[in-house]
């Protein structure tokens, strides 16, 4: 009987012990990201994340009741890292595409960003197969801008290179190696234009459109059939842009670009 009791004890221990974990759990956001790419999602000289995916994301813990913990990996890996339950959501100025579709869901559209063409002022280049053709573009691995640079103009002559991080992109465009690289605009501007190795580089023609690749709009990826999750990230995004949060961070990190998710 005393062998029986302390064994009752035992697993009412164990019980408590998985019962306080799962709670733990539950009230934990796992986001996953990259931290590449200002103004996004960078480091600071001090190593702390900052950016307008990390403090739009904070918040949407807040209004979703949870805590954030930020996961790092290589945006090509965020997708299979995501399956394998590396993190419980994808927060990595991602579009929400049809063919990411294919293998997660997301969230409702969070904001919007355009992509655009970089090159040096007064190149003449425009992001057109024509106009490319012959020239090397830089894109991110992974990113909707290799898909779509790819997709349009490949074939068409233009030479796509594919990097680990934007910045690589960027060394090599100073270095001569690459004659522009496709990027979201704010990303391109606060990463690459607005610092000392941007002099005498600008965007090279108007914004590149294709919905069908570029998306609806960047949004938060999770795994399929995690419909819970998905629903409450909704409701708290929902209420951050309500209540004018994400509005403030847009103006804060991107100052008068346009980013609301129409």
């Amino acid at each position: 009987m005393i062998k029986l009791n302390h064994k009752l004890a035992a697993a009412l221990v164990l019980a408590c012990s998985f019962g306080s974990s799962a709670v733990f759990a539950a009230d934990t956001l796992r986001f996953g990201l990259e931290a590449q790419y200002p103004p996004f999602e960078s480091k600071s000289s001090t190593g702390e994340l900052q950016g307008l995916d990390i403090d739009v994301g904070n918040a949407v813990c807040v209004a979703a009741k949870m805590t954030c913990k930020w996961v790092e990996t290589s945006f090509d890996g965020l997708i299979p890292a995501l399956q394998g339950r590396k993190f419980d959501a994808i927060n990595s100025a991602m579009n929400a595409t049809d063919a990411r579709r294919q293998a997660i869901d997301f969230t409702t559209v969070v904001y919007r960003v355009p992509t655009q063409l970089i090159a040096k002022t007064g190149s003449g280049l425009q992001p057109t197969p024509e106009s490319l053709k012959g020239k090397s573009v830089g894109v991110l691995q992974g990113s909707i801008q290799e898909t779509f640079a790819k997709a349009h103009w490949a074939n068409s002559g233009v030479n796509v290179v594919a990097y680990q991080d934007q910045n690589q992109a960027y060394a090599d465009l100073v270095a001569g190696r690459l004659d522009g690289t496709l990027v979201l605009s704010p990303a391109g501007q606060t990463g690459f234009l607005s610092k000392p190795d941007g002099k005498g580089y600008s965007f090279a023609g108007a914004p590149v459109r294709d919905d069908k690749i570029l998306g609806s709009g960047i949004a938060y990826g999770v795994r399929k059939g995690d419909d819970a999750l998905k629903a409450k990230l909704n409701a708290a995004i929902d209420k951050v842009k309500a209540d004018g949060t994400i509005d403030k961070y847009a103006k804060k990190y991107l100052g008068d670009i346009d980013i609301s998710a129409k």
